[in-house]
């Protein structure tokens, strides 16, 4: 076996950090020096096969995810991002973080729903190779609009899922926004939609990103012509915070009565709370209301999310509790 493969720094770690074997008796049993191993541990940690968390109970974050817990019934995953970091690096940062949960969760035979933006797109740059069968990757939301069918756009972001996880793509070609509610209703009722329908409420596992409608990195559903300025006034008429898989929603986590969600071809939050896990990726302070909102129509069992944002939630959610 490659002493490189992960299979094999997969087991060395395992003989270390879970049966608590020493450097010196792994190396004994394989033959090879104690530096090696040393090596090859070191490997496992920079792969993502190893990663070590330090519990400090005192620690601000861990205060963070607690209050966050007991609120949503959610495990929250908070990133610490250094001061004065630019909001690409933080989004890395937690993208990575949030990579290496999904990649630990996935297994096999999983069918993975997958919403398109900008940061699941930067999450799929993450994902370390998992040597998985009957893995199927799935799309969480449509991507096309009036000017791009969307595909080599999305269509990236879930290949890439699927050759971490060697799947197999199921694209839902469809626009993000019909532009007539009876459109959607007649799509829904064609066999070939119904088909892609069901793989996606077949998902065992989904990711998807928070977008604000003012956030500091704009998320892709705002800036690249899938709304209307028309879309956009009505949005704030309606005190629209954001959206998941570009389902709208308020900040009181209420979306159902929204008329543009007639339209839209995403997982709506019912939908979302059906699946086991659900996986929210959120980077940046200004998307903290539009989180706020997600977290309180039940979107998530795990929210992975960068320090200074997830203290800003907690801080909104502290002012503006629900009556």
């Amino acid at each position: 076996m490659n002493e490189r493969s992960s299979e094999h720094l997969l087991d060395i770690a395992r003989r270390y950090y879970v049966q608590d074997e020493t450097m010196e008796a792994i190396a004994n049993q394989l033959g090879v020096s104690r530096s090696t191993v040393s090596r090859l541990l070191k490997d496992a940690r920079d792969r993502g096969i190893v990663r070590i968390s330090i519990a400090d109970p005192d620690r601000p974050t861990n205060r963070l995810a607690a209050f966050l817990a007991k609120q949503f019934g959610l495990q929250a995953h908070i990133v610490h991002v250094r001061q004065g970091a630019s909001s690409i690096f933080r989004l890395e940062q937690v993208a990575r973080t949030a990579a290496g949960l999904l990649c630990d969760e996935v297994r096999d035979g999983d069918t993975v729903g997958v919403a398109w933006g900008t940061t699941v797109s930067s999450v799929a740059s993450h994902l370390r190779r998992r040597d998985l069968t009957g893995v199927t990757i799935t799309g969480l939301n449509g991507g096309a609009n009036h000017q791009t069918t969307g595909l080599p756009y999305v269509g990236s972001i879930l290949h890439r899922f699927a050759e971490a996880f060697r799947g197999q793509e199921q694209l839902l070609a469809l626009p993000a926004f019909f532009d007539d509610p009876a459109t959607k209703e007649a799509m829904w009722r064609e066999r070939s939609t119904q088909h892609i329908l069901g793989v996606r409420s077949n998902c065992r596992v989904a990711i998807f990103g928070v977008g604000g409608l003012a956030s500091d990195l704009q998320s892709h559903v705002y800036a690249s012509n899938y709304l209307s300025q028309e879309d956009l006034r009505e949005l704030k008429e309606e005190r629209v915070v954001g959206d998941v898989c570009t389902v709208m929603l308020r900040d009181d986590g209420t979306y159902r009565d929204l008329a543009i969600n007639r339209r839209a071809t995403g997982m709506a939050p019912h939908e979302l709370r059906v699946i086991p896990r659900r996986f929210c990726v959120v980077s940046g302070q200004s998307k903290a209301t539009a989180v706020v909102g997600a977290l309180r129509a039940g979107v998530a069992t795990d929210l992975i999310i960068d320090e200074d944002s997830a203290r800003d939630v907690v801080s909104i959610l502290s002012r503006r509790p629900l009556p």
